[in-house]
């Protein structure tokens, strides 16, 4: 009568997370991700009420339901988990309705207690739990619980006592839980999830440069000749076999001439220097050209089908920019900026200069522009790329993005984005926004434990829906303080951080040799591989146990074996009194066949997830112990990569979802180090000491028992 008057249901419902610009946006998520969804539902007077979460599939049918359950008490929030089980334009809806059995159940205890209106108590109840069993959408089996229940309520031959009891049947209960009698039900705006797959928001990721694999110094003339696309294939292998699923390449294309970069970023190169990769274009060809010394098309193709069969994709980096060599500053040169004095910008981020660079500028030809970018992206898509790692998107206008990445999508929803954006929280977030599934993060730069706990809460519990962090440890540009002067075990932290903490992380190869050595003055590799070959003999070093790659092959089989360890917002942080000892917990229930737990957890009858995970095909049957209940992993890691800290920490039990019988007689629980493979019995308060030089970090396994 007065609907178009107001904008609220009769049981209001606001607040409603995950939920970007107002649902302008969709939130991000990937397949078989545990998804939390808050929201806030009330109502006028003392009647009890519930909240469900439905999440619809992009046919519209419904995927999953699930009971809320309410968070902080007085606050009147309710939260709950979904999972998506395929990929695509989901919907997510939160339904606020009134909860008659709540009420009544509430009124009758007190009012039956007091002696006040017990028969009316009873009647109701009974008239209540009569109109449901009418109820012809249920089944025969529930309809008759219902039935056996108004029968106790209404049997005056038994004391008030015993007919109150027949409305805490646990059949009954069962019947409520799976479907609750709802009055009044006020569903909110739907709003929209994007659900990608696996690789968009889980994977490790390993760069390195093919020129340089298989690069062989010829002493005696002074010159070298180039990898190629064929021996950096003879690489590929050891890569998996670390456990990496994501093989990232700089630039493949042809290298400019012009202004090419020395050693060091020198101004002068010498006629055998390779070039900076991200100098574009030349006489051979743009960004649709392959350097002729990696290789053909057809090698290039091969060095895809290679990676896939060991289990892996291929990353391609995607720089919108040129060499001055490059076609285009020929045949399009409004697509440049031109200074007044006729000369076309070159690239600087001061006091950084980039001679070799030339941007390109979006305003002058934005549709030509556009169109040439695309075709690009659709050609190396052609050729069997399906991720691309975009160099410095932030310095390229937002429309241009969302543009590009939803024209590709339309017709490749496969293709995974990643923003490199060092820059300001703003444009990072809005790059997300605008479509980027995943990005660059500022953890390179985290390094205490306290500046490590706040970003990690906030990456997990403030933007997730918005901004998926890649936790690298290195890039060819990148080389912290911390790695610089840290030593090996600083190695180890960093890795053990990123790994477990995200489940996108990456770093640069060289990382499992400690290259730690810095150019004077910047934060950069000496040598830096971006300007000169830079061959390395891992399996020489492995062999003398100079190499972390067999520990980054355990961090990476840990990873693969614990789904935990795959969802981004589930992590919980716990408290230790050391300011060097971080600890964190990552926690994912498991569905089992017949298990209801609706009422105390919201996440009841989780849909099975099947092979969402990189590298697995069922990662439940990989977690010993865990016949469909739950994976927990504890994180206890000392930050300082000098000392030998000692700590106790403090878990917060309520995070690791502990059975009964997960507990001994004393409340105690097992875990199992996954580095060393010891076992201990833990509880709420645990005495830890990490030496940094031998292990600087607990990751521990949570023991189920059945």
């Amino acid at each position: 009568m007065f609907r178009s008057e107001v904008r609220v249901g009769r049981i209001p419902v606001t607040g409603v997370q995950p939920v970007i610009d107002c649902g302008a946006h969709p939130a991000k998520a990937v397949v078989g991700e545990d998804i939390p969804v808050r929201a806030t539902v009330f109502r006028e007077g003392h009647d009890r009420l519930g909240a469900t979460a439905v999440l619809y599939g992009p046919s519209g049918s419904e995927v999953h339901r699930v009971r809320m359950t309410e968070g902080a008490p007085g606050l009147d929030e309710y939260r709950a988990v979904l999972r998506p089980v395929d990929t695509g334009p989901h919907t997510f809806v939160i339904e606020g309705w009134s909860d008659p059995v709540a009420t009544w159940q509430h009124a009758a205890t007190v009012k039956i207690a007091a002696g006040i209106d017990v028969e009316l108590m009873l009647a109701e109840g009974g008239a209540l739990f009569r109109r449901a069993a009418e109820d012809p959408d249920r089944s025969e089996t529930d309809r008759a619980v219902l039935a056996r229940a108004v029968r106790g309520l209404e049997d005056t031959a038994r004391d008030v006592a015993e007919r109150l009891a027949a409305a805490d049947d646990p059949d009954l209960a069962e019947v409520l839980a799976a479907r609750p009698i709802r009055e009044f039900v006020s569903p909110s705006t739907e709003y929209p999830l994007d659900v990608q797959r696996a690789l968009a928001g889980r994977g490790a990721w390993y760069e390195f440069f093919p020129r340089s694999e298989g690069a062989v110094y010829h002493p005696e003339s002074g010159t070298w000749t180039s990898g190629d696309f064929t021996t950096a294939a003879e690489r590929l292998p050891a890569i998996a076999r670390m456990g990496f699923d994501v093989v990232y390449l700089p630039p493949i294309h042809p290298i400019g001439r012009a202004h090419r970069k020395g050693p060091n970023n020198t101004l002068t190169a010498g006629p055998q220097d390779p070039g900076s990769p991200w100098a574009i274009g030349s006489e051979d060809g743009g960004h649709d050209a392959i350097h002729p010394e990696l290789g053909t098309v057809q090698d290039f193709g091969r060095f895809v089908a290679r990676a896939e069969e060991l289990g892996m994709e291929v990353a391609l980096d995607l720089a919108l920019q040129c060499s001055p060599d490059h076609p285009w500053v020929t045949e399009h040169p409004e697509w440049f900026t031109t200074r007044v004095d006729g000369s076309i910008a070159y690239a600087e981020n001061p006091p950084k200069k980039y001679q070799d660079i030339y941007p390109l500028n979006f305003d002058n030809d934005p549709r030509g522009l556009r169109r040439a970018v695309l075709r690009v992206v659709e050609l190396w898509v052609a050729r069997g790329v399906k991720i691309f790692r975009v160099d410095n998107p932030h310095t390229k206008p937002l429309w241009f993005w969302e543009w590009l990445i939803a024209k590709v999508h339309r017709r490749h929803p496969e293709v995974v984005f990643l923003a490199e954006a060092f820059t300001r929280p703003a444009m990072m977030h809005a790059l997300g926004r605008a479509g980027y599934q995943q990005s660059y993060s500022y953890f390179t730069w985290r390094n205490t434990r306290d500046e490590i706990a706040e970003y990690l809460h906030e990456v997990t519990a403030e933007t997730a829906a918005f901004y998926r962090p890649n936790f690298f440890v290195n890039t060819p540009d990148i080389l912290t303080e911390y790695l610089q002067f840290g030593g090996p075990a600083a190695f180890k932290i960093r890795a053990v951080l990123a790994a477990l903490s995200s489940p996108l992380w990456g770093m640069y190869s060289g990382y499992e040799l400690y290259e730690h050595v810095a150019r004077p003055g910047a934060e950069e590799y000496i040598d830096n591989e971006k300007y000169e070959f830079r061959p390395r003999d891992y399996a020489a070093a492995e062999a003398e146990g100079r190499s972390l790659a067999p520990y980054l092959t355990r961090l990476n089989h840990i990873r693969r074996a614990h789904p935990a360890l795959q969802d981004l917002q589930n992590l919980t942080l716990h408290e230790a009194d050391n300011e060097d000892i971080l600890v964190f917990s990552k926690t994912r229930r498991h569905r089992a066949a017949g298990w209801h737990a609706a009422a105390a957890t919201g996440t009841e009858d989780l849909p099975d997830i099947g092979p969402v995970f990189p590298g697995v095909e069922d990662p439940s049957a990989l977690v010993e112990g865990l016949p469909g209940h739950a994976d927990t992993v504890i994180v206890v890691v000392n930050c300082n990569p000098h000392d030998v800290k000692e700590a106790t920490a403090h878990l917060d039990l309520s995070a690791l979802d502990l059975r009964p019988q997960d507990l001994d007689a004393e409340g105690r629980f097992e875990v199992e180090d996954l580095i060393t493979g010891a076992r201990w019995q833990w509880s709420a308060h645990n005495y830890v000491r990490l030496d940094p030089h031998v292990e600087p970090a607990h990751v521990l396994r949570v023991v189920r028992r059945d």
